[in-house]
């Protein structure tokens, strides 16, 4: 039996299933989501289903990654609600290509973990399984294993094997609705200039998860802690000299305006750190910047091409205020520090966020 497969929170659980119901079967997974957005979330959800088949012993399957083909099928249908017309173009787009390839490898039954997922209707999907049965020459199993306590056992199961749960559906339409009902920020659609990898963002998971998978082929014990804290993202910025020169600047991590723009000038300067007139801004040469941090940058277009790790942005910051808070001042890196005016543009975003720690434990 050809499984698709949408996430490995399902699957693991739906596989497991499927083993016991059918013990004599062979099992193959196919991973086909090209509705999956942005393209790093699909890389981590195949990432977690590529261990979880492993742990399962199936053989795993990856279809291509069709997001222009999957966003023309759904052209119209942008905002249609969770379980509506786009889901439904949506089911028959997987299960159609999941067929297809069932038949190409010589397989005349299919079916789909998307079936346990509590975000999907099964009627729908049932709907949708006999429109394929109707056009190829296979069947398409529906169980339902969510009955009887099964969701519960589903999450249960995740949790203890510490599977990647993701928070939204996976297409861009269902992320875009469900943030705007959350009243938060939809910060999987964005991504740094710099090569920098940020907090909680799906660079940083992927790497946690690359983590887990070394830590368990080597047998090593570990957990993996939730922790809530102050994320913070840079959605635009400049420093201006004039009305139109713009100065190269490196705004660091947490740095925060007011109103998002401000004019003045540098007061006063003190070994290579400038003080503003206005909204507690300060300003590093990027020689201080290295001698805190003890790099090497040459200049700002250096910073911006090999950034530090965002915590070392923050031991810069406590290094200049010395407090035992979480400061919000904006720090400002430049090639030099002199006396002059400039109009700064700073639009950040703060808000309450969680994200996974690896911890190893003996």
């Amino acid at each position: 039996m050809l499984v698709h497969i949408c996430c490995s929170v399902d699957s693991h659980f739906f596989l497991q299933k499927l083993q016991k119901l059918y013990p004599q079967k062979e099992l193959i997974g196919f991973f086909y989501d090209p509705n999956i957005h942005p393209y790093s979330e699909y890389q981590l959800r195949l990432l977690d289903v590529q261990r979880s088949c492993k742990k399962l012993g199936i053989k795993l399957i990856e279809g291509e990654y069709d997001y222009e083909g999957w966003m023309q099928a759904v052209r119209g249908l942008e905002s249609e609600p969770e379980k509506g017309k786009r889901c439904s173009v949506c089911f028959d787009n997987r299960l159609e290509q999941t067929a297809i390839k069932a038949l190409e490898i010589g397989i005349n039954e299919i079916t789909t973990t998307l079936l346990t997922s509590p975000k999907k209707s099964i009627e729908q999907l049932s709907q949708n399984a006999k429109k394929i049965e109707q056009k190829y020459p296979l069947h398409v199993e529906t169980p339902d294993f969510r009955k009887d306590g099964g969701t519960s056992e589903q999450f249960a199961l995740a949790k203890k094997d510490m599977l990647y749960h993701q928070n939204y559906c996976g297409c861009l339409f269902a992320l875009e609705v469900q943030r705007e009902n959350q009243d938060r920020l939809k910060d999987e659609l964005s991504s740094p200039i710099t090569s920098q990898i940020l907090p909680s963002s799906i660079q940083e998971r992927i790497k946690l998860y690359k983590k887990v998978i070394d830590c368990e082929e080597k047998g090593e014990k570990f957990r993996l802690k939730r922790e809530k804290f102050l994320n913070y993202r840079l959605l635009q910025a400049y420093v201006r000299k004039g009305k139109s020169e713009i100065v190269p600047s490196y705004i660091l991590f947490y740095s925060t305006l007011t109103r998002e723009f401000t004019r003045g000038k540098i007061e006063y300067i003190e070994d290579e750190i400038a003080y503003f007139n206005r909204e507690e801004i300060i300003f590093l040469s990027i020689k201080k910047f290295n001698s805190i941090l003890e790099t090497s940058y040459i200049n700002v277009a250096a910073l911006m091409k090999k950034p530090p790790l965002v915590e070392e942005e923050i031991r810069v910051r406590k290094e200049l205020l010395l407090s035992d808070m979480m400061s919000l001042n904006p720090i400002i890196i430049l090639d030099t520090i002199e006396k002059q005016k400039f109009e700064i543009l700073i639009k950040s975003k703060t808000y309450i966020d969680i994200r996974e720690n690896l911890v190893k434990v003996r």
